[in-house]
């Protein structure tokens, strides 16, 4: 059994548990035959995991001072970094937004700009779900007017939030940005800002991902693990 076979047994599992909780028929993950029967399964088969680190507010303006506002790329960039970090979005979900409902085939879900912020609709492993993004108090760190800004400036009407800049910078193709390039976007990011300057480049590297924008909401979220996991 790989490591990665363990993982998809917990996560099973903890789909299960929320299967179950719906019903009125809570499954205890903790109760003494799962845990000695997970336990064994982890001791015999699974590796160490890598945990992503947390990216904190500071290190995400920080990060944000270091991309260019002037050129295309670095209003796209701010917009991207800003509402993954400000809704706990996972990379696919990030890249898959459209600018409205039903407008592309491989869209995995749409926002919608309001008065008091943004709402983006994502579709995941276990359905819809809805995404408030409220408004900030400083138009420099504010995922809604970033995002704002992007689209008034890519000249956006429908079709894909997030795409390609082409021509040397000056052009936004139709295409549809691809969830690797959050990863790599973070990581650029992050060495160009110095975040975590204790550790060497290749460190870094191995501890900051996509997942970091999601890890500080998940982390500091005092609620049960299954309502984060939702």
């Amino acid at each position: 059994m790989k490591a990665n076979s363990v993982a998809t047994i917990v996560r099973r599992l903890s789909a299960i548990g929320w299967n179950c909780a719906q019903r009125s028929m809570p499954l205890h993950r903790k109760d003494r035959a799962i845990a000695t029967v997970m336990a064994g399964i982890r001791n015999t088969h699974a590796s160490p995991p890598r945990q992503k680190e947390a990216i904190l507010p500071e290190h995400l303006i920080a990060m944000l001072e270091t991309l260019d506002r002037g050129t295309l790329r670095g209003l796209r960039d701010r917009a991207m970094l800003l509402i993954g970090f400000a809704g706990g979005l996972r990379r696919s979900e990030i890249t898959g937004l459209d600018l409205g409902r039903d407008q592309t085939e491989d869209g995995r879900g749409w926002i919608e700009i309001l008065d008091k912020g943004l709402l983006a609709t994502l579709r995941g492993k276990i359905g819809w779900r809805e995404v408030e993004v409220g408004r900030g108090s400083a138009d420099a760190t504010c995922p809604v007017v970033a995002v704002e800004t992007w689209i008034r400036f890519a000249k956006l009407a429908r079709g894909p939030l997030f795409r390609r800049v082409t021509g040397k910078g000056k052009d936004v193709g139709p295409d549809r940005l691809n969830d690797k390039q959050v990863a790599r976007l973070v990581k650029a990011a992050m060495l160009a800002a110095d975040v975590r300057g204790d550790l060497s480049e290749g460190q870094r590297a191995l501890k900051f991902s996509g997942h970091s924008l999601r890890a500080e909401l998940a982390s500091s979220a005092e609620v049960d693990e299954r309502y984060v996991q939702k």
